[in-house]
């Protein structure tokens, strides 16, 4: 099993978007930052190439990478893409998540508390 999954519908959304940036052979770059109100944050970025830290995964076509340094908080992540009558947005659902702040973009996990911020 992979460290992260990934939905079809949410490769094919981010498949999209990097072509639209002329970046048709880019990465998605999954990480986990410090901060928010719960104390870690999600974060996603477009990548011309793997760091040195980088496992590639490949979802339906698309390169992901996942720092070895944030598998532990990752592991069995799966990521997905909903689009409904007032947008659409990616969603992350972390089973290593034990706490979440209200907004849905915070979260820490029993072994990592991260760096909580004044929300």
């Amino acid at each position: 099993m992979s460290t992260v999954n990934m939905t079809e519908a949410a490769a094919y959304e981010v498949k999209s978007m990097l072509e639209s940036n002329d970046m048709p052979n880019g990465y998605l770059k999954i990480k986990v930052n410090g901060g928010g109100c719960t104390g870690l944050t999600y974060g996603m970025s477009a990548e011309e190439a793997p760091g040195e830290n980088d496992e590639i995964i490949e979802f339906y076509g698309l390169k992901v990478l996942v720092d070895k340094y944030d598998k532990p908080v990752l592991e069995g992540t799966t990521i997905d893409f909903k689009q409904s009558l007032m947008g659409g947005g990616f969603q992350i659902d972390n089973p290593n998540a034990i706490a979440s702040c209200g907004c849905g973009s915070s979260f820490r996990t029993a072994k990592v508390a991260g760096q909580p911020e004044d929300c």
